[in-house]
Parts: structure tokens; sequence; C-alpha cells
């Protein structure tokens, strides 16, 4: 039986890409940055894991004291959104950037969306989600006029008072808008971001929804499920897919909601793979340079990492964490980064502190599950299986979990 959890903390990056520069990010670096603002910061699982090996290989370090590797990957797509950054996991390399409205959506094609949605639309501009309801909140209470607004990214997102324009209102207006954003105006998700509250006290509610393009091509999901296995999606995978590859959906709305269905669901899978995204990272505390409350979901989550280590259990069981782009909360922007992402893959048969350099492309994911379950794969990417199993202690060296918390391991 062979089992795979891919866990993707959501915009934890760890450093720029060369080619930052181009998407405005130099000197970003999520991870690092967090770390000297917050130097307090307790997250004593991922450093054991390596994250000081990849964040300051300069320097000397004290040794990983926890089973598997660490790595960075680079990512090869052009952009840095999260439909870019999950599709590349899943083996598909976007080579030309999904297209953004820095100065808002052409008039031609709202004038359109309006005719088709029969209301008048307020905003359409790049925005904060949180200043923009609270800048035109009152006004759309009063008019019954949805709010769009995009960002950074590939997005197209309507914002609506859910007492003014009901949840189901709300998903008929952003599938109108899907349907009609094709083309070069095809913009890798719709998002509808519903908020309830009064002027002054508005706040956005946990029935968002991503309306998202359909991958162009067959990804490793797909060819899993093909191949008999279980593909489960947690959190907003199986809206980042559009629900392709996937046999299983588990929506949720928190990290803390995320880790317990996770750990729900692993422990009754026999064979297959668990595909989880954790976004309070990215959507909580990135986007709003909330650093100090991105450093306090970190050692949330790092309380959690040996719950997730320790059902690792045999030696065809693996975890695999890593991220889908930065979101410096240090820096004046309030957008996604350019960024190298963190790879960590644990097996209890992995020596600490195994080496997997630096990836050429987050699709060496892709590549690496479909060696694990010997599926036939014609994707981009290079697997870093044989690098693991070069990393494999012989039996009379299988990791013993008691002595590893012993070591430091702190019980979530």
């Amino acid at each position: 039986m062979k089992r795979v959890l891919l866990v993707v903390i959501d915009s934890v990056g760890v450093g720029e890409l060369p080619d930052a520069a181009l998407y405005g990010d130099e000197g970003c670096n999520t991870m690092a940055n967090i770390i000297k603002a917050v130097p307090e910061i307790n997250i004593p699982n991922l450093i054991g894991c390596g994250l000081e090996h990849i964040l300051y290989p300069e320097k000397d370090l004290r040794p990983c004291y926890i089973p598997g590797a660490y790595g960075k990957m680079a990512e090869k797509s052009k952009g840095k959104d999260t439909t870019t950054g999950h599709w590349e996991m899943a083996g598909i390399i976007t080579d030309k950037p999904m297209p953004t409205f820095p100065d808002g959506f052409p008039d031609e094609f709202i004038e359109k969306f309006e005719k088709r949605i029969k209301r008048k639309i307020l905003g359409n501009k790049r925005a904060s989600g949180t200043l923009i309801i609270e800048e035109l909140g009152s006004i759309h209470m009063n008019t019954g006029y949805p709010i769009v607004y995009t960002s950074a990214d590939s997005v197209f997102q309507i914002a609506a008072h859910e007492e003014i324009i009901p949840l189901a209102e709300l998903y008929r207006i952003c599938q109108i808008a899907r349907e009609m954003l094709e083309g070069p105006m095809a913009v890798g998700r719709v998002i509808a971001r519903p908020f309830t509250g009064k002027p002054g006290s508005f706040k956005r509610t946990s029935n968002r929804h991503d309306f998202s393009l359909k991958p162009p091509q067959k990804t490793i999901l797909d060819k899993m499920k093909e191949a008999g296995h279980e593909v489960i999606g947690i959190g907003k995978i199986n809206d980042i897919f559009s629900g392709e590859g996937l046999t299983k959906s588990i929506p949720s709305i928190s990290n803390a909601e995320g880790y317990e269905k996770t750990i729900e669901v692993w422990e009754s899978l026999s064979v297959g793979m668990v595909f989880v995204n954790l976004v309070d990272f990215d959507s909580l505390y990135g986007h709003r340079n909330d650093i100090k409350g991105y450093a306090q979901a970190l050692e949330e989550f790092d309380k959690y990492l040996p719950e997730f280590i320790r059902r690792i259990k045999g030696e065809n069981d693996y975890l695999i964490i890593t991220a889908d782009h930065g979101n410096d909360p240090s820096t004046p922007s309030t957008d996604h980064s350019r960024e190298f992402v963190p790879l960590f893959v644990f097996n209890p048969l992995i020596s600490p502190g195994t080496v997997l350099g630096t990836r050429d492309t987050f699709a060496d994911i892709a590549a690496t599950i479909a060696d694990i379950f010997e599926i036939g794969y014609e994707f981009p990417g290079k697997s870093f299986l044989d690098e693991l199993k070069r990393g494999l202690k012989n039996e009379s060296g299988r990791f013993d979990c008691k002595k590893t918390r012993r070591k430091g391991i702190e019980s979530g």
C-alpha cells in the first residue's frame, strides 16, 4: 500500500527567485523576513526538518534531527499566483502568464457583464479585499450593486453582503463572469467574496468560493485517478483544479480545520493521495501584511507538524510539504511574491537531513508521485525518489519516534 500526503503551506516562500525583479519582488523572503521581524518565533520542528539550512546555507547550523529530506524549488511557470503554483506541482508548466488587470477590467467587458447580471457594479479596480468593502460596502448595501475588484494576481473578485445578495445569487453572478472571461481575458480565478456586518465592522465570511479555469491538460491527479487510486483534495484544492482529477473533495474554512480533516482522512486512506491547501498564511496574514499573525500561524503549524509526521507509518508512506509562492508581509506590497518555496519530505526510514538541493521546477513533485506509484509520466519535472532512497536507513537504523521526541519534537 502506497500513500502520499501533499501539504501546501500557502505563500510560505523562502527567498526571491533570480527573476524576482521582473515582478517587483526584489528582496522578498517571506520566511526569513518574518523570523527577522519576530525573533522570538518558536518553530523547533521546522528547524529540525532543515528550515535553517534552506534559509541560511552559508552558516554553520545545527544538524537536522527529524527523519526526512529538505530542499527548495524554483517556479518555472510565468507568474506567482495560486493556480499557477498548484498546477506546476501537478505537472503543468504555464509558459504564458495568466492575464492581470492592474487598471481594472475594460469598460466594454464591464458593460457586457452588467447586462448579463442585470445590475450595475462598483469598484472595478485593483484593491485590498478588506479595504474595498470598507470603502464601498455602504454604497453596495444601499444600491445592491456588487463590488468588483482585482489584485496583482490573475483574479476577478466579486464582493457582496450576504443579506443584500444571497450566496446562491453571488455564486450565479460569479459563474457568469467565469463564462465570459475567456481567451485573452481568461483570468485564473473568479472569486466570490461574501461578507457580513455593518459599516465600520464588515467581516468577510468563510463562504468564499473560487471558480477556476480548468487545467489545460491532464495532471498527476488525473493519472492517479485513472490508475484507480484515491485522490482527495482538502481546502481549496477542488477549486484550484476545477474538480479535475479528484475522487473526493473536503472543504475547510481555516488552517485548524484543515489540520483536523487531514488527519481524519489520512487515517482512513489505504492507497492514494491527499492534497491539502492551508490558506490562512496567505489570506489572513500575507495579504494583510500582518507579520505577527503570520508568525503565530507558523507556530501553530509547527505544533501540528509532529502529528502529521507520526502518521507516516511505513516505507511506502510519504509526507511532502511545500508552498505555491511567497507573500512577504514585511514589504509594502500586499500581493504574492516571486520566491523559491521550501520542500520537505518525510518518511520514517529517511535519514534526517537528506539534501534534495534546489529543484528546477515545482513539477518535480508530480514526477516523484508518479515514480512512487509507478504511473507512466510524460509531464515536466524530475523525480527525487532515488535521492530519497539514497537517504534511507537500513533496518538497524529505523527511525525511533520516542527518541526523536526526547530530542525536541513538540506535540501539537
